[in-house]
């Protein structure tokens, strides 16, 4: 052969392809594997962050939901507060007020109390001077009203040409209570009864005599 040949046949022949060792290829299988895993760890890891948010945000919702009915519940305890405190500062007033229609004129006296009328309320003054008043348009005259110990309704009327008391109590409307003592007064004439330490007119529709 030719060195002309020779030089064509080099020139047209097709080089051979390069052979890659196992070891080499085994190398890249082992990375591409490692940045598979790598890849999805990371997704796991962004689902696991973007749960955790989603909690973090129920518990938020929840604690801002909390923390209002709270507030809520504490301004409707205030106003409810605050709506009894008005409604006491109104009737106050009125309870420490003395009527002047019923001013008392008879002596009181307090059994509690070292001195007369010690401890004796409004009203009880109110009603005490509505009784005097009721018993005088029924011809009698009262001339001491007793509060008697450990008692805060009960009022015992004295009146005069009378041998006994007669037992109230502020519940009861005066102009009851007296009628219900002129009639125990005229029953006890009619029986002839001249001698008794007092008659109870405290209870509705009932009168006692001792």
């Amino acid at each position: 052969m030719s060195k002309k040949e020779s030089l064509e046949t080099e020139e047209g022949s097709v080089a051979p392809p390069k052979l890659v060792s196992r070891r080499a290829n085994r190398s890249s299988n082992l990375k591409l594997g490692r940045t598979i895993g790598e890849k999805r760890e990371r997704f796991e890891t962004a689902n696991e962050r973007a749960s955790a948010r989603k909690k973090d945000k129920k518990k938020k919702a929840l604690r801002i939901s909390f923390t209002a009915f709270g507030f809520i519940a504490l301004i409707g305890v205030l106003v409810a507060m605050c709506f009894l405190f008005v409604n006491n500062e109104k009737e106050a007033p009125v309870s420490e007020t003395v009527d002047e229609t019923f001013v008392p004129t008879i002596e009181i006296v307090d059994e509690d109390s070292a001195s007369t009328e010690g401890k004796i309320t409004s009203r009880m003054k109110t009603y005490i001077g509505q009784a005097e008043k009721d018993f005088r348009e029924l011809g009698y005259k009262p001339v001491k009203a007793v509060i008697p110990t450990g008692a805060i309704r009960e009022v015992d009327f004295y009146l005069e040409g009378r041998p006994g008391f007669v037992k109230t109590v502020i519940d009861r409307g005066s102009a009851v209570s007296v009628e219900d003592a002129d009639r125990m007064f005229h029953y006890l004439d009619v029986q002839g009864i001249t001698k008794y330490t007092y008659i109870d007119v405290r209870i509705d529709g009932k009168a006692y005599w001792k």
